[in-house]
């Protein structure tokens, strides 16, 4: 089910009603949480229900095994590390299966070998990398001993399943989420008032900006060698803010409909395009899958605790894991290593954390250099997210060369039509950037601040009816395929 759906405009309003009928009764209110996520999920496909309840068993199962082999380190390992590589298998099998059996026939054919290994027609379940790493992340802190063995297996489901953050995060971790299904909740006006603002903001992000500027973002992409210069370099700046808009916009809309069940979610995005370098906006791009990254996969791995050359692998396998992590085609790893690459530099002069803090949090503005490095840095990003965006590393080399020839930079070949989509996705992007930059040191970016409460409100009715008049029904979620 899409949140940009009439369908879940009807089922938001009647899962809040039953939830807080509920209120005395968290049992029940987890009992719930479980069919309506199990609902949710199974709009798509029924069938990926049971993906995810086995994902969800084995993790739960995995706990309960560690528990009562508590006093044998090695049994504990076995049982961890064997619902880890069932869960990667399972992941592996839906999302990368195809991907190594095409590239080891064409690697066969290069070498002058037949293989034909058969590939597999098997449609890529909704959100599985992110159910798959959050469920990974509990086994792998039980056997760590920093969460205790979950035994209430219904608030475990729920932990899994919640339906706001399911299929495109953030990717919650077990000692944040979970617990909060363990105890009651209450209705809190505040909160879900604050929530309401969060879920506009996103639908803002997700319908005025990002489903506007793909317009223009498809056409081009679809048509590359037929555009000049301008042309590539509009829809590249437009498809950063589309991804930016459309995911952050998805988490806003989670983060928001949680906190109208009493449930708080963790910071997904933030403010990734006021970052100055690199190291920053990875600080603050995908926070839930770059902190996993970090904690599952960076460290173990020894950190930047080791020596300087074994920091640099560890920063390679992390990026091009990142890469990967993201879909089964070449052009997302070579993505990964881009920013391997934009960030060595950074790491081997010990500047990857020099700013760590809110820019210009004391002023009004930036200064001149804050803003060059905030330009380059949304220039670099920009250039990654071509290769992101890229059906394949030939159009992704094809797009960059193009949009890098200063002699094609004539006006832009856009039709009337389009126009109209990029001169709003303007405006929106303005709205957008103001409002980012005008609450950077706030723990969200969306507050009409205005003294008098008629004022706010039409502030508020403004960006509602801004956000209805541009509603496309059916247009999904970018990170779903992943």
């Amino acid at each position: 089910m899409l949140f940009n759906s009439i369908e879940f405009l009807i089922f938001l309003p009647i899962v809040f009603t039953l939830y807080w009928a509920m209120a005395k009764h968290y049992h029940w209110q987890n009992l719930l949480v479980v069919v309506v996520s199990y609902l949710f999920y199974g709009w798509w496909d029924w069938r990926f229900l049971l993906l995810i309840a086995f994902t969800t068993l084995c993790s739960y199962l995995s706990g309960l095994m560690m528990q009562r082999h508590a006093a044998s380190r090695t049994k504990r390992k076995i049982i961890c590390a064997a619902n880890i590589t069932i869960n990667l298998a399972i992941l592996g099998i839906f999302k990368y299966y195809n991907f190594f059996a095409d590239n080891f026939d064409a690697l066969m054919t290069d070498l002058g070998l037949h293989a034909d290994v058969p590939t597999l027609n098997l449609i890529l379940p909704v959100g599985i990398s992110f159910y798959t790493f959050q469920a990974l992340s509990y086994t792998i802190d039980v056997y760590r001993g920093k969460i205790a063995v979950a035994k209430d297996v219904v608030a475990f489901f729920a932990f899994v399943t919640f339906f706001p953050q399911l299929v495109a995060g953030p990717i919650e971790r077990a000692s944040n989420l979970y617990p909060q299904f363990l105890k009651p909740r209450s209705f809190d006006y505040e909160r879900a008032v604050s929530g309401c603002k969060m879920i506009l903001w996103g639908f803002f992000k997700k319908i005025v900006i990002a489903d506007s500027a793909a317009v223009i973002v498809n056409m081009v992409f679809a048509d590359v060698p037929h555009h000049n210069a301008a042309s590539l370099w509009i829809a590249a700046i437009l498809f950063s803010f589309q991804i930016y808009g459309d995911f952050s916009g998805y988490s806003d809309i989670a983060i928001g409909v949680s906190r109208l069940f009493g449930i708080s979610l963790m910071r997904n995005f933030n403010l990734p395009y006021l970052s100055r370098d690199i190291a920053e906006f990875w600080r603050r791009w995908h926070i839930s899958l770059t902190t996993w990254f970090r904690d599952y996969i960076y460290i173990p791995l020894g950190g930047s605790r080791v020596s300087r050359w074994k920091v640099v692998r560890n920063v390679w396998i992390i990026f091009l894991v990142s890469g990967f992590w993201h879909g089964a085609n070449w052009t997302f790893i070579i993505w990964g290593a881009y920013h391997a690459l934009l960030f060595m530099p950074l790491l081997l002069l010990g500047k990857n954390r020099r700013h760590t803090g809110i820019v210009a949090e004391r002023r009004g503005r930036p200064t001149a250099s804050e803003a060059a490095q905030m330009l380059v840095t949304f220039l670099l990003v920009t250039i990654g997210w071509v290769i992101f965006r890229a059906a394949d590393i030939s159009q992704a080399a094809d797009y960059i060369v193009r949009m890098c020839n200063i002699t094609d930079l004539n006006m832009p070949d856009i039709s009337k039509k389009n126009l109209f989509y990029v001169l709003e996705c303007v405006m929106a992007i303005v709205l957008l950037l103001y409002e980012e930059w005008k609450h950077r040191t706030a723990p969200e970016a969306f507050d009409i601040r205005l003294p008098a409460r008629p004022m706010r409100w039409a502030g508020y009715l403004a960006v509602s009816v801004w956000t209805f008049l541009f509603y496309s029904v059916g247009q999904t979620f970018i990170y779903f395929q992943f």
